[in-house]
C-alpha cells in the first residue's frame, strides 16, 4: 500500500505533499517541509495561494492557515506569526470566519462561507494545532467561543462534528471534553450522520467512523465498536485507486482541485491507517 501511494505521490502530488510524504514515511528532512510552505505565506502573517485547494487567489484565509498548521504538525512545529494575524480577523465573540470578505474577488468553492461571523469549524481547526505549541491571548478567546458553540450543538452535520471533536481532542479541560464528546457521539447516532449522505452533500460524500475518529487516540474512537472501526478502515483501504492514491468525495468545482486535493487526502488516509496499525 505504501509503495503504491509513494508512486502516486511522486507522479501526481504537489511538492509540498511530496515533502510531507518523505518526512512521514521515509525519514525525510523536516526543514524541507517548512521550506515548501514558504511560497504560500502572505505578508499579513497568514497563508494563501490555494494551499487549501478550494480557495484560489493570493489572500490569506483560515482554511489555508489550518492546512499550514496541520502540515507543520507533521514535523512537530507551528507558526508563531499566526495568532497575531488571527486576532485581526476574529469576531467580537472570539470566533474566526471560514473566509473573510476579501475572498469575494477570487475563485472559491461555493461551500466556503464568506463573512465576518465566527465559525465553530474554522476556529476549532485553528485552535487545536496552535494550542499544542503556544500560549497566546487569541487562544483564550477562541477556547471560550468553542466551548459555547460545542455546548450549544443540537442539530449538526458531519464536517462540524469533525471540527468539534478536533477541538475536544485538544481541549485543556479533559473531564469537560470527555463529557462533551460523549454527548456529541450520541447526537451523531441519533441524527444518523454515519454511513449516510446528509442533505446538501454531494452524491457519495458519506462519512464513516474513521472520518470522525481519525486517530486511534481520538475521543471519537469510543463512539464505535471494534467491528465498526475495522469495517471503516477496510473501506478506507479499499478506496486506494488504481494509481495508488485516494480521491476526494466532494464536488470538483474546478479541474485543478481534483489533483491538488488527491495528494492531501492520500497523506491523510495513510496517517489514519497508520494510527490504527494498518500500515
Amino acid at each position: 500500500m505504501i509503495d503504491r501511494a509513494e508512486a502516486y505521490i511522486w507522479k501526481t502530488a504537489r511538492v509540498l505533499e511530496q515533502r510531507r510524504f518523505e518526512v512521514l514515511f521515509k525519514g525525510g528532512d523536516p526543514e524541507a517541509v517548512k521550506a515548501a510552505l514558504e511560497p504560500y505565506k502572505t505578508a499579513d502573517g497568514g497563508y494563501g495561494y490555494a494551499l487549501e485547494p478550494d480557495g484560489r487567489g493570493p489572500t490569506s484565509q483560515p482554511p489555508h492557515i489550518w492546512t499550514a498548521l496541520e502540515t507543520l504538525e507533521d514535523v512537530g512545529a507551528t507558526d508563531e506569526r499566526v495568532p497575531d494575524h488571527l486576532q485581526t480577523i476574529t469576531a467580537s465573540d472570539g470566533g474566526v470566519p471560514v473566509a473573510t470578505p476579501n475572498m469575494r474577488d477570487w475563485p472559491v468553492a461555493p461551500w466556503w462561507a464568506i463573512g465576518t461571523e465566527g465559525s465553530l469549524l474554522a476556529t476549532a481547526l485553528l485552535y487545536a494545532p496552535l494550542s499544542k505549541h503556544l500560549e497566546h491571548p487569541w487562544l483564550d478567546g477562541a477556547e471560550a467561543f468553542l466551548w459555547r458553540q460545542v455546548d450549544g450543538i443540537e442539530k449538526t452535520h458531519p464536517y462540524e462534528v469533525e471540527a468539534a471533536i478536533t477541538f475536544l481532542d485538544a481541549a485543556r479541560d479533559r473531564e469537560r471534553a470527555q463529557a462533551a464528546a460523549d454527548r456529541l457521539g450520541q447526537l451523531v447516532r441519533e441524527q444518523e450522520l454515519v454511513g449516510t449522505q446528509p442533505e446538501g452533500y454531494t452524491v457519495g460524500e458519506i462519512h464513516h467512523p474513521h472520518d470522525f475518529a481519525k486517530s486511534a487516540d481520538s475521543l471519537a474512537r469510543a463512539w464505535f465498536s471494534d467491528a465498526e472501526i475495522d469495517a471503516s478502515l477496510d473501506h478506507l483501504a479499499s478506496r486506494q485507486n488504481d494509481e495508488g492514491g485516494w480521491d476526494i468525495t466532494w464536488a470538483v468545482w474546478t479541474p485543478a482541485i481534483k489533483i491538488e486535493w488527491s495528494g492531501l487526502v492520500t497523506i491523510a488516509a495513510l496517517k489514519t491507517l497508520r494510527s490504527y496499525g494498518r500500515v
